[in-house]
């Protein structure tokens, strides 16, 4: 089995101690990304549930030591499990049972006296959820507990309790911890040097408004915090009065008793900050929230520059240890790699397109399948189709559906309702809707697009604007075979279109583009849903719940089945049989299968179902029906069951159980041979595998017709690919001095060897110098005083 399409957004990354891996948590395992190429080159797999922290062992000042533990990391997960990874290898090597769901973790830098000797020992502060407490309100569900890592047990007693678990933050010393919390922050002081549990401090600072995220300074004790309005407060002192004894004088801006000399105010955000963070020399803050954009201040005098248009509301932002590079986490599943200072975009690891909120709750089947190359075609927020491999778990390209400014914070004003492939993926065919603005300026809009020359590569052919007046489209399907498309509205009629080749351009070439051939209706009823046989020659279009049957060339009704209980939503031809599948999605809903040749229903299901999809191949099709929620449970949440019929067989072949089936969709794609070892590669019948995308966008492809859950074992490559030595002095700041070949008719330049040799080495042309390393190297060796060995 197959799976993918994991949140790389759901935890904040870690760089590794030289900078050049990136550990990024999505779903149950960490994903190790190479920050040169920004490709995965491992995985960490070992937790039973999703993986909440990734914490990279901070090192000890011991050199030797530096280099042993730069490659190991410690993981948190819901499973309540705390892991210890050599992240190099790829191996676990040790576990730590806590119990309870792990929402957060740090571990500073702690030591502790061992026979007069300071030893460097690793302490876990974790955020959990007591799940024993009722879900309600009131309840303390969570808790701030401290474990030795070392002995694998939890010491002293519970830092604090909250309504919810809490992201704890520490700073970049150690010294420091806090959360925010309502509308305080609970900072404590941590004995870094013979670190008790009973010598931990704790203060509050106070705000009028919800706090949401907050930062440590370096290397001073300021501590910022930002707030659900958009503002940003900066304390300076804190804790001067309880964690030092001194008294403080000066107030300006703080409130009440809170232990801080100043508090400072600063606003730019109009909506909640999602992360701040000190830059490594202290002078800077960043901070970053709905608006996808990245504001630095400068922490003296207030003043302000962006990194604006990253596209979609930002998440986290961590820096690497040398603070040459840093990263971004958006909501649109993306991790931007930047260059510092200037915040310069090198690589974006993107994964699967998280769902997006649709004006139309209705519309259930507005992601696309391209079933011959394993691709999903997923709507964006910004007006995109994102392709994706569901094979290689990687994005593939992007299309710009819409060329129009995306603001995040902006109204939603457009939405892709509709994509859909061509069995071949060598067309597609999508629906952008603008919606009205007081009932005023709505247009729907039909656009054809070619193939490119590479996978998920998309131009545009043809542009149809209100191609049924001003009715909703329900459907689009595409002809086996041939260059034809059906679109149907609910406005009473469906359109047949077909590529014409015969266009002329402005530069006198020929184009492709597309014309309607021809007009359909029946009893001017609403059409719901169209598609194609799979030979192509008869089309089957839906007028609420009656089935016709059409003659695609001719535009001429050949038949007419009975109705179904309700309006017909989805409607499809099973493999190349006379099998007709339709589904209905009301409050009477049904799954219906229909013989075509003699214009009768075989069978039929009142069940609820969330989607559906049918063989190419086989005479075979899937649903995936809704179970009911449980008591208490969000209808995001809600599970479901695949069930797997033959067409002449009202019982199901196979069933499987899945989670998070609400908003879920399923589909038949082309089975890769060079994924399964255990494939036989005599078999001549093609077999083709099911794919499940639930709510989330995370997905499973597995044999529907096996019940081994591993017949399928193609994994990406799972060890860390050879990279280049570090780079160090001249290189590490500049990069690599290019190497130029000398021309064959430039002559050599004479080279007459010296005590001083750098007097002569800028005799010749500057393109034949040597490189940089052998000048330094022979003048530092030129300052050294020889002297005479002498043997005694």
């Amino acid at each position: 089995m197959i799976t993918g399409g994991q949140s790389y957004v759901s935890a904040p990354p870690a760089f590794s101690a030289d900078g050049r891996l990136l550990l990024v948590c999505s779903g149950r395992s960490v994903s190790v990304f190479s920050t040169s190429t920004g490709m995965l080159v491992s995985e960490l797999e070992g937790h039973e549930g999703d993986v909440t922290a990734v914490v990279v062992v901070p090192p000890p000042a011991n050199a030797e030591a530096v280099a042993k533990l730069a490659t190991y990391c410690w993981t948190a997960g819901l499973d309540g499990e705390l892991i210890y990874w050599d992240f190099a290898a790829a191996e676990l090597v040790r576990k730590v049972h806590v119990g309870l769901p792990v929402h957060s973790m740090v571990i500073p830098n702690i030591t502790r006296a061992l026979k007069s000797i300071e030893v460097h020992t690793p302490f876990a502060f974790v955020s959990v959820e007591d799940t024993s407490k009722p879900a309600d309100k009131k309840a303390l569900r969570g808790q701030i507990r401290i474990y030795d890592l070392t002995k694998g047990r939890q010491v002293g007693c519970l830092l604090a309790e909250t309504r919810k678990p809490e992201k704890i933050v520490a700073s970049c010393s150690g010294e420091f911890l806090g959360i925010a919390n309502k509308r305080q922050l609970y900072i404590w002081s941590i004995p870094t040097k013979g670190f008790k549990p009973d010598k931990i401090r704790k203060i509050k600072l106070c705000h009028t408004k919800k706090l949401t995220t907050l930062a440590f300074h370096p290397s001073e004790r300021i501590v910022a915090g930002g707030d659900a309005t958009g503002r940003i407060l900066i304390w300076r002192g804190f804790g001067k009065a309880k964690f030092s004894g001194t008294a403080i004088e000066e107030r300006d801006g703080v409130r009440g008793q809170d232990d801080a000399e100043t508090c400072t105010t600063f606003h730019w955000h109009s909506s909640e900050v999602k992360f701040l963070k000190f830059a490594s020399d202290g002078a800077y803050l960043f901070s970053g929230g709905m608006e996808g954009v990245i504001v630095v201040w400068q922490l003296d005098t207030g003043k302000r520059r962006y990194k604006p248009r990253l596209g979609s509301p930002l998440m986290f932002f961590v820096d690497s240890p040398d603070s040459f590079i840093s990263c971004v986490s958006c909501t649109s599943n993306q991790v931007h790699l930047l260059k510092m200072p200037n915040m310069e975009v090198l690589k974006t690891i993107s994964g699967i397109k998280l769902p997006i909120a649709s004006p139309d709750p209705s519309r259930r089947d507005a992601n696309g399948f391209d079933c011959t190359n394993g691709l999903i075609a997923i709507p964006t927020e910004d007006y995109c189709i994102q392709f994706y491999s569901l094979f290689e778990n990687t994005e593939v390209s992007e299309v710009q559906v819409c060329e129009r400014n995306f603001q995040p914070v902006d109204d939603i004003t457009m939405c892709i309702s509709l994509v859909s492939l061509s069995i071949g993926g060598d067309f597609m065919c999508t629906v952008d809707v603008k919606l009205p603005e007081e009932e005023l300026g709505g247009l729907i809009t039909l656009k054809f697009w070619n193939h490119g020359s590479r996978a998920g590569q998309f131009h545009l052919s043809t542009v149809i604007y209100e191609p049924h007046s001003d009715a909703s489209i329900s459907a689009v399907a595409f002809r086996p075979g041939k260059n034809m498309a059906v679109s149907s509205s609910f406005g009473g009629n469906f359109k047949v279109w077909v590529q014409s080749l015969s266009l002329q351009s402005s530069d006198g070439k020929s184009q492709s583009g597309w014309r309607c051939q021809s007009v359909g209706s029946y009893k001017k009823k609403p059409m719901t849903a169209a598609a194609f046989s799979g030979d192509g020659s008869v089309l089957a279009v839906a007028a609420e719940s009656v089935i016709t049957l059409w003659d695609p060339d001719n535009n001429a009704l050949v038949g007419v089945i009975a109705e179904a209980l309700s309006p017909i939503t989805k409607l499809s031809f099973i493999g190349t049989s006379a099998y007709l599948m339709s589904l209905s999605q009301s409050s009477r809903p049904q799954v219906a299968v229909w013989n075509a040749s003699n214009l009768s229903m075989q069978w039929s299901y009142t069940l609820s179902a969330e989607a559906a999809c049918c063989s190419s191949s086989k005479s075979e099709f899937a649903i995936l029906y809704l179970l009911s929620c449980h008591e208490g449970g969000a209808p995001a949440e809600q599970d479901g069951v695949i069930l797997v019929f033959d067409a002449e067989n009202s019982s199901p072949v196979s069933s499987w159980s899945v989670k998070k089936a609400k908003g879920g969709s399923i589909a038949f794609v082309k089975d890769d041979s060079s994924m399964d070892a255990d494939t036989n590669a005599t078999s001549s019948e093609e077999t083709s595998l099911l794919v499940y995308v639930n709510g989330s966008h995370e997905y499973a492809i597995f044999n529907p017709r096996n019940n081994e859950e591993s017949q399928i074992t193609k994994c990406p490559q799972k060890n860390i690919q050879a990279d280049e030595p570090a780079r160090i002095g001249y290189a590490s700041i500049y990069g690599e001095l290019p190497k130029l070949e000398v021309k064959k008719e430039v002559p050599d330049v004479p080279f007459i060897p010296s005590e001083r040799p750098w007097e002569t080495i800028f005799t010749g042309s500057s393109h034949v110098l040597p490189p940089l390393t052998k000048l330094c190297s022979v003048f530092l060796a030129s300052l050294l005083e020889k002297r005479p060995v002498t043997n005694e």
